[in-house]
């Protein structure tokens, strides 16, 4: 057997039955996270502000599993009873967490001389703060199963990059979060990761503003920006998100692991 193939073996058999909470879960990385750990056999709670799209998600998770019906625990992760509502009911679902994957987080454009406070407080309230304390109410739960983490940073937390200020800095903020928490969570056998992803081919450009046109013109540059000469995928995210979460990875924390084509590696990049 492959070293390649036992890796694959081990990740499914380490996630099989785990409890996962995923936020931003309606589309791009956290909805393809949400369809492979099913296919793993996780027990899988999906969050995301995007009702109408995420209640198509555990339709696709069910047919692709094993059949096992997964919890929606809706809602806006910036208002902090939201938060704490999603954890409770995760944990009266289930009776427990094992693996706890933020990826909910915007992109906004903008430098010091346009980007506003509202912008900022918009952009850090859900790409950090949010993450803050939906981990801080998970971290019990998840001592109690030795179980772990895992954020999805950015190429942005590694490398700066003009027109993107706020978002590089709460991209970096959450890089640094996750090796604080991993070192303090270490001794109770939870770990801490996080991914850091390049451009991927997902809607957050539409989200944060850019039309079609615009769009098809930044993925034509990123074969530039990206050593590998293109953009990447979800599904590419998503196993790097799953090996992290699983026992393949069991001697790995505090580590920032860049899915990015060697984007980071190249310098100077401009975005």
């Amino acid at each position: 057997m492959t070293s390649q193939l036992c890796c694959l073996v081990l990740m499914g058999s380490s996630l099989k039955g785990k409890v996962t909470l995923i936020t931003g879960a309606s589309s791009g990385i956290g909805a393809g996270t949400a369809v492979l750990f099913a296919k793993l056999g996780a027990i899988l709670a999906l969050n995301d502000k995007d009702v109408e799209n995420l209640k198509k998600v555990p339709k696709e998770c069910t047919e692709c599993g094993d059949g096992t019906q997964h919890l929606l625990v809706p809602g806006d992760l910036t208002d902090e009873d939201t938060v704490k509502k999603t954890v409770e009911e995760v944990i009266a679902r289930f009776g427990r967490l094992d693996v706890l994957v933020n990826n909910a987080g915007i992109l906004a454009f903008g430098g010091i001389e346009t980007s506003d406070l509202a912008t900022y407080d918009r952009v850090m309230n859900i790409n950090v703060r949010s993450v803050y304390q939906l981990t801080q109410l998970c971290v019990p739960h998840l001592i109690k199963t030795k179980g772990c983490i895992v954020n999805v940073a950015s190429v942005a937390a590694l490398r700066a990059y003009p027109g993107t200020l706020v978002y590089c800095m709460s991209k970096s903020a959450l890089d640094q979060f996750t090796r604080c928490v991993a070192l303090e969570l270490a001794p109770k056998q939870v770990r801490v990761n996080a991914v850091c992803p390049g451009v991927i081919v997902t809607n957050i450009f539409k989200r944060a503003g850019l039309d079609a046109k615009e769009t098809a013109v930044f993925l034509e540059k990123s074969k530039q920006t990206h050593a590998l000469g293109r953009p990447g995928e979800v599904d590419e995210v998503a196993h790097s998100i799953a090996f992290l979460a699983s026992d393949a990875a069991s001697f790995i924390t505090g580590v920032s692991l860049s899915i990015d084509g060697g984007r980071h590696a190249m310098s100077p990049c401009e975005i």
